[in-house]
């Protein structure tokens, strides 16, 4: 073994003492990453532009863009996709702007949607923590994030310094 191989090895023995087997690994000897399911966008095109045919599940996708270019749009579609394999989704309407109407003409179940419009950003994150905990929803879709707003805020008097509130809520 090469000098430069040992130092690796001594690295890697280090790393993995300090954070625990897993915590590095060789990508192309790891079999969890070679076939990651997806849920269709409801678009050929977009499915093939994001290049696995899909959005990933079980990761977080954060969909951004400009006001009303689309955003809740394509959250319904990938919901209605879930919905046609079975899946049970969950939209946060923290907005309070969801449209049923529009939901359905684009092909979402919402007898079979579960749906919440919560008081503050921390009722929206503890029950998507939640719901992600339990392992039994597809997809979950909070809309949208900017309209998180922390109970502190809510709570507080006009003009009460409230920097940061949201930023320290988004990193629980």
């Amino acid at each position: 073994m090469s000098k430069k191989d040992l130092a690796l090895q001594q690295a890697l023995d280090q790393i993995t003492s300090s954070f625990g087997k897993g915590s590095i690994m060789w990508l192309g000897r790891c079999v969890s990453h070679r076939q990651v399911p997806v849920i269709s966008t409801g678009s050929f095109a977009l499915d093939m532009a994001l290049g696995i045919g899909g959005l990933p599940k079980g990761r977080v996708v954060e969909i951004f863009g400009p006001e009303a270019s689309g955003k809740t749009t394509l959250a319904l579609h990938v919901i209605a996709e879930s919905q046609k394999q079975g899946g049970y989704c969950v939209f946060v309407d923290a907005e309070h702007a969801l449209d049923p109407a529009l939901a359905e003409a684009i092909g979402v179940n919402t007898e079979n949607l579960l749906l919440s419009q919560p008081d503050c950003g921390e009722q929206a994150l503890s029950l998507v923590d939640t719901l992600i905990r339990s392992g039994s929803v597809d997809v979950v879709v909070v809309d949208s994030v900017a309209a998180l707003v922390p109970k502190g805020e809510l709570d507080g008097e006009m003009g009460d310094a409230h920097m940061a509130m949201q930023a320290r809520l988004m990193s629980q």
